[in-house]
């Protein structure tokens, strides 16, 4: 059961370097979120300024983000280079660098986690298959023990120094733009990276971290909204809809819908790559926004991830709704009001051109730029079909090998986002044929075993997925949302009542 539309083409060069280094930084803290937000919350409500003071719950919030989440994020991080081994020797290493410093080890955890484990996996190298039977266990917990305690006791003095210095060379440099009124100005560069999916290095690596920072220390920061602020993107798509042309003024009121409510901000990248001058726009909005909250002083007391409104307002400081909400209002105002005039203005030109607001070519630029094939933007494209009165070339699929099936997976890289649309999507229509006894679940890929009866993937990480579940049947799709083989499944399931 395959698609065989062709893979989204990746590009060479820094860009997808710096793609691949801010999606494994996401890999170590996205899977980690529900933490952040319960840290979130129990600060919003039991801190002294809290909603709800309470001194003997508010002694959960120091531990919390001094040991818990930067653990977590290590072992997330050990577990993604050696498994649960890589994970645990990651876990103690870090211990080193959290008590051989006084402020929260979020860059330090990023960097020695997968380091240990790397560390770990070439160390087993040495002795693999050279171990006498009946030994393994001794060797195994022996040298991962060892082995932890001494990158502990090197991360406490030596790592643990060095990643304090940068964390407060980059504070101070952020200090000095919010003291110089110049933060806005980042925008510059925040807007133009997400668009070419640079966000995760910039937010995952730095923004987090500094963030986390200066929460503990003000119970609030300000760095938390400078990519999640979902204005720029809203106002964008308005001005499709009011002045857009063909498809992208059809597609863009279901794309606020998943932009602003949802979260999922990628789905308004084909928008400007299709007309590149209206990142000026969005540029403007995020500014906007910026100098909004600068004004008001307000900020998140945690990340809100996926960027919804919902998840922004959920981690709203007390002392800053109005400010945050006037930022996403008028950053969404500001990048309306400029990417109408663009609109307006070329409107005439794209006419003549024949340029009648066709997606396609600007999704697969956005998919090029991610490096991988997008389900959000996928459906996108299978909107454009439909509107056209056409079908989508290229994709087909065939019935699965008939194996017992109780165990279905969607697997994607961060086992978020996409993977869990898709198995909603599933276990609704498994739901509507009234079968029982199916499970269906999302996972990153990195997480799969044997458990799983059968994986549902998109086409280009189908490989990867084999060779965590090579026992499973393996099903490829294009679209996430809405694929036929879908179907399939659900009939093979039926059959084998």
């Amino acid at each position: 059961m395959t698609t065989t539309s062709a893979p989204a083409r990746s590009s060479g060069g820094a860009r997808v370097g710096v793609q691949k280094f801010g999606t494994f930084l996401s890999g170590m803290v996205l899977p980690n979120i529900a933490a952040f937000i319960a840290w979130g919350l129990i600060t919003a409500f039991f801190i002294p300024t809290g909603w709800t003071p309470n001194e003997t719950l508010a002694t959960l919030v120091g531990p919390m983000i001094t040991f818990l989440l930067p653990l977590l994020i290590a072992n997330q991080g050990g577990r993604m280079v050696y498994d649960t081994r890589g994970g645990v020797v990651a876990t103690i290493a870090t211990m080193g660098v959290i008590v051989g410093t006084d402020i929260p080890m979020f860059m330090g955890a990023m960097i020695v986690g997968p380091l240990a484990a790397l560390i770990m996996k070439q160390v087993d190298k040495i002795w693999d298959g050279k171990i006498r039977p009946g030994f393994e266990m001794l060797v195994n917990n022996f040298s991962a023990g060892i082995l932890g305690a001494i990158l502990a006791i090197g991360a406490f003095f030596g790592i643990a120094p060095l990643v304090t210095a940068l964390s407060n060379f980059i504070s101070a440099g952020v200090d000095f733009l919010v003291t110089a009124g110049i933060l806005p100005l980042v925008s510059i560069f925040i807007e133009p990276g997400k668009v070419l999916f640079l966000n995760n290095a910039i937010n995952q690596g730095v923004l987090t971290p500094l963030g986390v920072q200066q929460s503990i220390d003000s119970g609030k920061s300000i760095l938390f909204l400078l990519e999640a602020n979902p204005g720029p993107g809203l106002g964008l798509l308005l001005a499709f809809t009011v002045f857009g042309l063909g498809m992208m003024k059809a597609s863009a009121p279901g794309a606020i819908i998943i932009h602003f409510l949802g979260g999922i901000h990628e789905i308004y990248f084909p928008y400007v790559l299709a007309k590149p001058v209206l990142i000026v726009a969005m540029i403007a909005g995020g500014m906007t926004g910026v100098a909004t909250n600068v004004v008001f002083g307000s900020g998140l007391r945690a990340p809100a991830s996926p960027g919804s409104i919902f998840a922004i307002l959920l981690q709203t400081a007390s002392d800053s709704y109005v400010g945050v909400i006037l930022s996403v209002i008028l950053s969404a105002a500001v990048s309306f009001i400029v990417a109408s005039l663009i609109l307006r203005v070329s409107r005439k030109r794209d006419l003549a051109a024949g340029n009648a607001g066709d997606l396609s070519a600007a999704i697969a630029a956005t998919e090029a730029n991610k490096g991988k094939s997008s389900s959000v933007l996928q459906g996108l494209t299978r909107d454009e079909a439909a509107a056209a009165g056409v079908g989508l070339e290229g994709e087909r699929t065939a019935v699965a090998t008939a194996t017992p099936v109780r165990n279905i997976v969607f697997a994607c890289d961060a086992g978020m986002g996409s993977s869990a649309m898709g198995a909603s999507v599933l276990r609704n229509k498994i739901k509507k044929a009234g079968i029982e006894g199916v499970t269906v679940v999302n996972k990153a890929i990195a997480n799969l075993d044997d458990s799983a009866d059968l994986v549902i993937t998109q086409r280009e990480l189908t490989d990867r997925a084999r060779q965590k579940a090579p026992a499973a049947q393996h099903v490829s799709v294009d679209n996430f949302m809405n694929s036929p083989a879908y179907d399939e499944v659900v009939a093979q399931v039926a059959d084998q009542k």
